[in-house]
Order: C-alpha cells, then sequence, then structure tokens
C-alpha cells in the first residue's frame, strides 16, 4: 500500500514537496528576471533609436539649411556674373567704337596705330591680351 501512495503522491499535483516547489519558484523567479531584463534591452533599444532619429533629424536640419545657404550664395553669384558679363559686352563695344575712331584717325591723319584685335568676351572670357599687346586705357575715356 505505500507503494500506492508514492506512485499517487508522485504523480499527482507534486505540490506536497519542497525540492520541487522549490524549483518552480526558482525557475519563476529566473523566468520574471529574464523577461525584466528583455524588457529593458527593449527599452533601451527604443531610446537608442530615438536619440539616432533625434540626432539624425538635426544633422537633415543642418544639410538643409546648409543647401539652402549654398542656393543663395550660388544665386548671388550667377546675379553678379550677368551684371559683370552685361558690363563686359558693353565695355567691349566702347572699346570696339574707340577702335574705330582709330581706324578713322589712321585713314583721314595717315596716323599709325597698333589697333589688338577684340576677343569676344563671352565665348573666350578667360582669353585676355598678350602683354605685347597693351591696351591703353584713360580714366575719362569710358565716360559719356
Amino acid at each position: 500500500m505505500a507503494s500506492i501512495q508514492r506512485s499517487a503522491t508522485s504523480s499527482g499535483s507534486e505540490a506536497g514537496d519542497p525540492q520541487i516547489d522549490e524549483r518552480k519558484r526558482k525557475r519563476m523567479l529566473s523566468n520574471r528576471e529574464s523577461a525584466r531584463r528583455s524588457r529593458m534591452r527593449k527599452q533601451k533599444q527604443l531610446e537608442d533609436l530615438t536619440d539616432e532619429v533625434s540626432r539624425l533629424q538635426g544633422a537633415n536640419k543642418k544639410l538643409v539649411e546648409n543647401i539652402k545657404a549654398k542656393e543663395e550664395a550660388c544665386a548671388e553669384t550667377e546675379s553678379a556674373n550677368s551684371i559683370l558679363r552685361a558690363q563686359t559686352m558693353e565695355l567691349t563695344e566702347r572699346l570696339r567704337f574707340l577702335n574705330s575712331i582709330l581706324e578713322i584717325a589712321e585713314e583721314v591723319g595717315g596716323l599709325s596705330f597698333e589697333i589688338p584685335d577684340i576677343p569676344d568676351p563671352l565665348l573666350k572670357p578667360w582669353q585676355i591680351p598678350h602683354p605685347t599687346q597693351p591696351i591703353m586705357a584713360t580714366a575719362n575715356m569710358f565716360l559719356r
């Protein structure tokens, strides 16, 4: 009869065995601690991702501001460039006019002037007169 009682006790709820209760309690505590660590890891990961989002949004904002500043500077440079092109064309036309006066003076007065070729400033803006071809000008010769 004792063997029947043992099998009934061991196959039953096992609540009476303090060693099994201790193992269950330790497993439950271990599971709770593992779940707590998992929640903490997830919370840390969420905080890290939130921080990264904030950092990236700040960097994006700085880049957008930088792009806007560069676009404004580019627009200002293009505007100044347009003004300089217009001034270059106007000065080129004045120089052509003065050269034509020199050509007329050569024909009429029999004088000899060295008249340099005028490069097209819009086709070759980097081309400057050669040092052997000095351009003589006075401050009042461009006044109207």
